[in-house]
């Protein structure tokens, strides 16, 4: 599976790169900014892009801005933003435009190269991948209906889902049964008012909601 990565950090990205190999990937191409990262997915095509959230110039938004490019002039391109800081409205910018094949996660998470290289890989396989201090900090400030229709369980579960966990992976970290827990996604689906379609499909609707980016 092809990668490229976005990081003005020479000694990050030398550190990025041996991640990835480490985890099957092969790195086709590197950049220390905005611009050439597009130009390195515009020749590559790659399977999975690696984007540092602050780049040069401006070190503020580029790699957002670039993510949003990649995913309008290639769809279906799967990227994942690193991050130094929580900054939940970038993961929701980015979340709103599309929720198959994105990803937002704090650059402290590669230090655990094993859930590190799972989460790029299921990003990489069309998943999400939420940081679990974004998702931490989305809970304490999203107060307002119809999150408070919730019990603590469900905003915990809604929570994992936003993680982008399955409903085995979210089992396994409340250490319950799955049908407890897919009890509990229909609980959530129902007091969010979703529209009745698909379980996939409600399932993004959940964490739209959950991130404030759903325009419904």
């Amino acid at each position: 599976m092809r990668a490229v990565i976005a990081e003005d950090s020479v000694l990050l990205r030398v550190g990025l790169i041996k991640v990835l190999e480490t985890g099957g990937f092969q790195v086709v191409a590197e950049a220390g900014d905005a611009e050439g990262l597009l130009a390195a997915v515009a020749e590559h095509r790659p399977e999975l892009a690696l984007i540092d959230v602050r780049m040069p110039p401006g070190f503020t938004d580029e790699g957002v801005r670039a993510a949003m490019e990649i995913r309008r002039r290639w769809p279906g391109t799967p990227v994942l933003l690193l991050s130094q800081y929580v900054e939940e409205r970038y993961a929701a910018d980015l979340l709103s435009a599309n929720t198959s094949g994105v990803g937002y996660l704090l650059k402290q998470r590669v230090a655990d190269v094993a859930d590190f290289v799972t989460a790029v890989r299921r990003v990489a396989d069309g998943g999400t991948a939420l940081d679990p201090q974004v998702v931490a900090q989305l809970l304490l400030r999203r107060d307002g209906d119809p999150l408070v229709r919730l019990t603590p369980r469900e905003r915990e579960v809604l929570g994992l889902m936003a993680e982008g966990r399955s409903n085995a992976g979210i089992a396994q970290a409340l250490v319950v049964s799955e049908s407890a827990v897919a009890k509990h996604i229909n609980n959530i689906f129902a007091k969010l008012d979703l529209p009745v379609a698909d379980a996939d499909h409600r399932r993004v609707l959940a964490v739209l909601r959950f991130l404030g980016a759903s325009r419904a």
